[in-house]
C-alpha cells in the first residue's frame, strides 16, 4: 500500500493521513518533518540542508529525496507508506519515481482530494484552535458553544486561537502557489494510470469510506 496524498491545503490529506496510520499501520512521510528531524540530529543530510535553509534558499529536491530515501528504508515503511506533500513539482515527482523503482517499492495509487477553493479558503480561514490543548474548531461548520462554555476537549474555559497562517490572505496566496506547483501532477499521474479522486467535500467519515474504498485492491 504505497500512496501519494494530493489536494490543495485545507483538503482532509492530514486527517485521512492520521487514520490509514492508525488502521493500517503505514508511516506517514512527511519531508517537512523529515527535514526538522535531520536538521535537529545534525546528519550529513541535515547539515547539507542547513547551510541551504541559513541563505534564505529553498532546500534541493536531491536532498530531500535522499531524507525520503533513508526513511522508506526503516522497518516500517516495509509494508507501504504514506506521501503527504511530497511531491510537490513535476521534477519531485520524476525523482521520486526513480528513487522508488530503486528500492523496488513503486506507487500503487495517488489519490486526489477535490474542494473548491472557494470552499477551502472559507474551510481554513474559519478553522479556530483551542489555547490549551489546540482542539480545532471551526467557526463556520463547527461553532463551539456560547459565552462561558469550555473546551471539548480539555474542559478548560475556551479561549480560540487563529493560526497566522489561517487568514484568508496567507490561504489565498498558498492556493495560488498550489495551483502553479503541485496541480500539474494531476495530469502527471493520470498520464501514468495511478490517479483515483474523491470529492473531500463531505463529512470526514464518508471520504475516509471513499478512500478505503480505494486502496481495497492495494491492501
Amino acid at each position: 500500500m504505497r500512496i501519494v496524498f494530493l489536494g490543495a491545503p485545507g483538503s482532509g490529506k492530514g486527517t485521512q493521513s492520521q487514520r490509514l496510520i492508525e488502521r493500517h499501520g503505514i508511516p506517514q512521510v512527511s519531508t517537512g518533518d523529515l527535514l526538522r528531524a535531520h536538521v535537529r540530529d545534525g546528519t550529513a543530510l541535515g547539515r547539507r540542508a542547513k547551510v541551504v535553509m541559513d541563505a534564505g534558499k529553498l532546500v534541493d529536491d536531491a536532498t530531500i529525496l535522499g531524507m525520503v530515501r533513508e526513511r522508506l528504508a526503516q522497518p516500517d515503511a516495509a509494508r507501504g507508506f504514506i506521501l503527504d506533500g511530497f511531491p510537490r513539482t513535476i521534477p519531485q515527482a520524476d525523482g521520486l519515481n526513480t528513487l522508488l523503482a530503486d528500492i523496488g517499492q513503486p506507487l500503487d495509487v495517488a489519490i486526489l482530494f477535490n474542494v473548491d477553493d472557494d470552499k477551502l479558503i472559507k474551510r481554513i480561514s474559519g478553522r479556530r484552535s483551542c489555547a490549551h490543548c489546540g482542539q480545532v474548531f471551526n467557526i463556520h461548520n463547527l461553532p463551539p458553544a456560547g459565552p462561558g462554555s469550555r473546551c471539548t476537549q480539555c474542559g478548560e474555559p475556551l479561549q480560540l486561537m487563529q493560526r497566522p497562517d489561517d487568514n484568508e490572505a496567507t490561504v489565498r496566496h498558498r492556493l495560488a502557489v498550489y495551483n502553479e506547483q503541485t496541480r500539474p501532477l494531476i495530469d502527471y499521474y493520470r498520464a501514468r494510470g495511478l490517479l483515483r479522486e474523491i470529492d473531500a467535500d463531505a463529512a470526514v467519515d464518508a471520504v475516509t469510506a471513499r478512500v478505503e474504498q480505494i486502496l481495497a485492491p492495494a491492501g
